[in-house]
């Protein structure tokens, strides 16, 4: 079968190729009782608009990457989801990329997006990223850059990031206020700025109420249930007294919980935990996990936000724009003791 083509609509229409063709393109040159005509004939007809001679016709193709470590953990998921309910009805497509903590995926991931010459990169910075040039390319092509929960200290570029900082001081301050005094934490990879200021919190936390800090509780552990298992092992096989583990993500908490409950400890009472990030498990277990919730939906809002700011032909200089937003702590069973 032949394929359809503008001109097959204007001879219809007896109306010139360049007319369909802006038509079809929604530009406002053409009368609305005009562009209706043709997009009834174009779907009659069954016409596929050629998108990417449209691109390269005026250099954009509404499309925008979305570069996340892991789209099952529940801050990227539903940041990437508030990110495209807002785009989406623009006309926008979204790429989603996972690294997988890797650099050298999240290196091939922008080159690609960039190939594709996408209107703009979302990124949440892996654990390994501690070069940043990558990035600096999209920025020297123009391409809006917004880092969203973990970024990378670079210039002229928006980012919208939790205060883990604050997050973990009230997650600590909340075990002490529960009579805690042995608080364990798991410290996550120091690349990131996320566990670096997380760290920070739970340290100030145990100086403002005078606990002294016991670097014996103080174990090195990744995001994962294997982890946290580890790490609580680690504990206990050493025999060091604790009656609190604060982690900084929820999946070491878990492997952490799973252990206390083959060894028969009792929680709360004889170890609370609190964990971070809000995981969809976190309250579904048989003790629900207090933990910090990050706000995802709002960060993605604010995210699609400054990109579309920065799409705004009406505005000609471009403000980055980073912005800290704040957690809250959901108190749950399992750091309950008062």
């Amino acid at each position: 079968m032949k394929r359809v083509t503008i001109y097959d609509i204007s001879e219809i229409l007896n109306i010139s190729p360049s007319t369909v063709s802006r038509a079809l393109n929604d530009s406002p040159s053409v009368k609305t009782k005009t562009k209706e005509k043709i997009i009834e004939v174009a779907k009659q007809l069954n016409y596929f608009h050629n998108k990417t001679a449209s691109r390269l016709k005026t250099g954009k193709n509404n499309t925008v990457g979305i570069i996340v470590p892991y789209i099952n953990h529940s801050i990227f998921s539903a940041i990437i989801q508030v990110i495209e309910e807002i785009l989406a009805p623009l006309g926008y497509i979204i790429l989603i990329c996972q690294t997988y903590e890797k650099t050298v995926n999240e290196i091939k991931h922008i080159q690609s997006l960039l190939t594709n010459q996408v209107e703009c990169i979302f990124v949440s910075v892996t654990m390994e990223t501690i070069n940043y040039d990558h990035f600096k390319k999209v920025t020297s092509a123009g391409i809006p850059l917004i880092f969203f929960d973990r970024k990378a200290d670079i210039e002229n570029v928006s980012s919208v990031i939790l205060n883990d900082f604050k997050s973990a001081y009230k997650a600590t301050e909340h075990l002490i206020e529960q009579g805690c005094k042995r608080i364990a934490h798991f410290k996550g990879n120091q690349n990131l700025e996320i566990y670096r200021n997380r760290y920070d919190g739970y340290l100030k936390a145990l100086k403002d109420y005078k606990i002294p800090v016991d670097p014996d509780l103080i174990i090195s552990c990744k995001s994962s249930i294997e982890e946290g298992k580890r790490a609580f092992n680690e504990l206990y096989n050493a025999n060091i007294s604790l009656d609190a583990i604060f982690s900084p993500n929820d999946h070491a908490i878990l492997g952490a919980y799973q252990e206390i409950k083959n060894y028969n400890i009792k929680v709360p009472e004889e170890i609370a935990l609190v964990g971070f990030s809000n995981e969809i498990f976190t309250k579904y277990i048989e003790i629900p996990i207090t933990t910090v919730f990050q706000n995802p939906e709002l960060m993605g809002t604010k995210a699609a936000k400054f990109f579309l700011e920065q799409t705004n032909k009406e505005t000609t200089d471009i403000t980055h724009k980073n912005e800290i937003i704040e957690g809250t702590l959901l108190v749950r069973a399992s750091s309950k003791k008062r």
